[in-house]
């Protein structure tokens, strides 16, 4: 890809994921939400043909987002979990995934596409995302800080488990809430 293509396609993927993440508010407070190509493109300062040309459909749009931000996530776990005690770093990253999960609700019938088609794969973001955790456990158990006998995909589980499982009227505080369960449950007594 040229080196102006490339720029175009990560300022488009950068816009999306804004836009995403302003819906994603939205759709907690109950409102209705789909995310606009045009608003993209305008929020990105292309046009919309500029967007075709690097996205054909929506679903190639946000699973390029998906894909970036996950990759941002998870790439962000050796650096956090070297910046804080190993069980608040741990937990401040957590809420950086709650952020993530909470931008692909905008996502709706999309992302669940993706993964119907296997574009996008539960396995592959599990691993990626227990790839990130293990930092964080690893860290944790050389300091004593905390357990090292809790494999990082059991921690995915439980994550995975807590955003499942907090009620919808006031799922990102029940969550976060749960998340320091996991965490409270990961440290050395």
């Amino acid at each position: 890809m040229r080196i102006d293509a490339a720029r175009k396609h990560e300022q488009l993927t950068a816009a999306a994921g804004e836009e995403l993440a302003e819906l994603a508010l939205a759709a907690r407070n109950g409102e209705s939400v789909r995310l606009s190509l045009d608003k993209v493109a305008a929020r990105a300062g292309v046009g919309i043909a500029t967007l075709y040309r690097h996205f054909p459909t929506r679903e190639a749009l946000l699973e390029a987002v998906y894909r970036q931000e996950l990759t941002r996530l998870c790439e962000a776990a050796p650096a956090l979990a070297t910046s804080a005690p190993a069980d608040e770093a741990l937990l401040g990253w957590m809420y950086r995934y709650l952020d993530f999960v909470d931008s692909k609700r905008a996502m709706g019938v999309s992302l669940r596409a993706m993964v119907a088609s296997g574009a996008v794969t539960q396995s592959d973001t599990r691993a990626r995302l227990a790839a990130a955790i293990a930092h964080f456990l690893k860290i944790g158990a050389a300091c004593g800080a905390l357990r090292a006998d809790v494999p990082a995909e059991d921690v995915v589980a439980a994550m995975a488990g807590a955003v499942i499982a907090a009620d919808p009227d006031q799922q990102r505080e029940q969550t976060e809430r749960l998340l320091q369960l996991v965490v409270d449950s990961l440290r050395t007594r």
